[in-house]
């Protein structure tokens, strides 16, 4: 047992050899993948939201689960080159509109829900699969980003009401603050 552990943890942490030198290149292995959502305001902000704006919502429990998996959709669509159009203004926009829901409390039906989180995750995968298109660091990438959005669920169950509307007003100020310099 002790040996698979170690053989885990050492694969998890080895990284793809640098195929990019110089200021700005990104590493491409698991760990990489792992840090970048937290080394974005737009995609922590956005992927924490959805899990505590989830948590509110009808049929909850498969909104998380959209959001990874349009995320995995969206990542492989970067990672084979294509690129949406408006990418950084829509990431950003789905930051101030989910501050704005977590704000206003808004509910939404289910499917409508489930369609505008995976669209969402759509775009923040296209823009990650981009950014991270090795397989190793893809999968650090969707570990923390499954980190990020239970995280945010939890956060979404144990926040009084009060606390999590003046969250998402802040959320919202952040992403209309993150529009203005797309």
């Amino acid at each position: 047992m002790k040996k698979i552990i170690v053989t885990l943890a050492l694969s998890a942490a080895s990284t793809a050899a640098f195929a990019h030198t110089g200021e700005g290149a990104h590493t491409h292995g698991f760990l990489s993948g792992f840090a970048h959502p937290f080394t974005g305001l737009d995609h922590l902000l956005a992927m924490v939201s959805v899990g505590a704006w989830s948590v509110r919502q009808q049929n909850a429990k498969w909104l998380p689960a959209t959001f990874i998996g349009a995320l995995m959709a969206g990542m492989a669509a970067g990672a084979a080159g294509y690129a949406a159009p408006g990418l950084e203004t829509g990431i950003a926009l789905t930051v101030a509109l989910m501050g704005v829901l977590i704000a206003m409390a808004a509910r939404l039906p289910a499917a409508l829900a489930a369609t505008m989180v995976g669209a969402f995750a759509l775009l923040h995968g296209n823009a990650h699969g981009l950014e991270l298109p090795q397989a190793s660091s893809a999968l650090g990438l969707l570990a923390a980003s499954a980190v990020l959005v239970y995280g945010g669920s939890l956060l979404g169950r144990v926040s009084p009401a009060l606390a999590l509307k003046l969250s998402g007003a802040a959320i919202a100020a952040t992403g209309v603050a993150l529009v203005a310099t797309a």
